[in-house]
């Protein structure tokens, strides 16, 4: 399933980035911009009762027959209150007219994916991976066939905007139906007794998820407000290939986040999770980072309306960048542990202050360096936020970091780099051969910084 995720993933990714070479750079910023504010008050609205019910579900099933009939309606209710929010927000931040209206469709569709994304906790929280991800998939495959449809007869915003709606509208209707079948039929009962106690204790997961959106997506919206949507859309353009990889942590981190959850109060159990899911989680990773390290530039090769010094200007974006998904590479899995295991509260003062450090170095770097401001901002807070990380594990959960694994990891990308470099000053090669050697490198390096083990895989195969 996570390599049928992978797989859907990068296509999707290379149509967005011919819909925004089709479109040009002025008018795609804009619906960044767009797509940035609706996104982040899209997730807020949410008020973290999805994670909460992955949580309640996964350490006691009976919560699923009780307060289901109170979670749905109430979810309708705060998707409601916050498409308002978001479109008077956006009235506040300048945009009026046909680009209000943009902004109310983009955020009825990201609204109605989140509602998607609750239904998929309990397929989670039931253990039933398989399904949640066949059903990611699916409405992924619909939005990469709808815009490729849109092709032939012409790519336009509006089009554009549609077809991502009718895609989350279509996969939410097959998930509810999936979820009727294995759980039967849920009747809406809102009692208020039952909405106020999951709000009361959601809500600490609802500021997480509003510091994270807001830590890893207003650079955009700032870059369109303070700078140009065209420094908004280079920057948008590098970002993508960022979210695309950093689907695989999206992917396998909320199986761990359920699998700690329903280890709370078990911290050997913890232990043990902790560090396979440090390999796990970091190891293809690498391979990824050191390719866009070395042969970044390569990724751009739909844009032909695009000058060689905007293309060269996406390219920096995206190294620097690159090297953010790295650290999250590394870390990322620590926030899980911390969030699965009720320490939301230091986590979202964390993330916070990573917000607060953000925006001040927008304000001062964005009006100079643009896009590339962007992405320096984006390393830096990544980089503050996974020690903050590292030392809240250590002081609060009992769970020991696996420094030794950490430091073979770390060895083990120094060494492809090495490699990678060599390659290049030594042979020149064309890029895949050369990216087929590297990462056939990789995997011995793998085994012999004993990371990977043949004992381990003799063990897997047996099974």
């Amino acid at each position: 399933m996570v390599l049928l995720n992978l797989l859907v993933k990068p296509g999707w990714v290379m149509v967005e980035s011919l819909v925004q070479d089709r479109l040009g750079h002025a008018a795609f910023g804009t619906f960044t911009a767009l797509f940035t504010l609706a996104t982040i008050l899209a997730q807020v609205s949410d008020l973290g009762t999805t994670q909460l019910t992955t949580k309640r579900v996964a350490a006691n099933p009976d919560f699923l027959t009780e307060y289901f009939p109170t979670l749905l309606p109430l979810k309708g209710w705060l998707s409601g209150l916050f498409l308002l929010v978001t479109l008077g927000i956006g009235w506040l931040l300048g945009y009026r007219g046909h680009t209000l209206t943009l902004l109310g469709l983009t955020a009825g569709g990201l609204l109605l994916a989140q509602y998607t994304l609750f239904l998929r906790g309990v397929l989670q929280a039931h253990q039933r991976f398989n399904t949640d991800a066949l059903l990611s998939v699916l409405e992924k495959l619909l939005l990469l066939g709808l815009v490729l449809l849109l092709v032939p007869i012409g790519i336009s915003l509006d089009r554009y905007v549609g077809a991502r709606t009718l895609a989350v509208g279509f996969t939410f209707v097959v998930l509810y139906g999936v979820i009727a079948r294995l759980y039967g039929r849920v009747r809406f009962r809102l009692q208020v007794g039952q909405a106020r106690t999951v709000l009361k204790a959601s809500l600490p997961l609802a500021f997480i998820t509003l510091v994270y959106g807001l830590n890893e997506r207003i650079d955009m919206l700032m870059l369109e407000r303070l700078v140009s949507a065209q420094e908004a859309s280079y920057y948008a353009a590098s970002y993508r290939w960022l979210d695309t990889m950093m689907m695989y942590l999206w992917t396998v981190l909320p199986l761990f986040f359920a699998k700690f959850a329903h280890a709370t109060g078990r911290p050997e159990e913890q232990k043990d999770l902790l560090w396979f899911g440090q390999r796990v989680v970091t190891v293809p990773m690498l391979l990824i980072c050191g390719f866009v390290l070395f042969r970044g530039e390569i990724l751009f090769w739909q844009f032909t309306h695009s000058t060689p010094p905007e293309v060269a200007r996406m390219a920096l974006c995206l190294k620097i960048l690159f090297v953010s998904v790295l650290v999250h590479a590394f870390f990322a899995i620590y926030s899980t542990l911390l969030t699965s295991t009720n320490h939301e509260r230091p986590v979202s003062w964390l993330v916070g202050l990573s917000i607060v450090l953000n925006v001040g170095l927008n304000l001062v770097l964005l009006p100079r360096l643009g896009a590339v401001a962007g992405a320096i901002n984006t390393l830096v807070c990544a980089v503050f936020v996974s020690v903050g990380y590292l030392w809240l594990v250590h002081r609060r959960t009992g769970v020991p970091v696996p420094w030794a694994w950490l430091a073979r990891l770390a060895l083990a990308f120094g060494l492809l780099c090495a490699v990678w470099a060599g390659l290049q000053m030594g042979l020149q090669l064309h890029w895949l051969l050369e990216s087929v050697l590297a990462g056939l490198s990789f995997v011995a390096i793998l085994f012999l910084t004993r990371i990977v083990r043949v004992a381990e895989l003799r063990q897997l195969l047996g099974r």
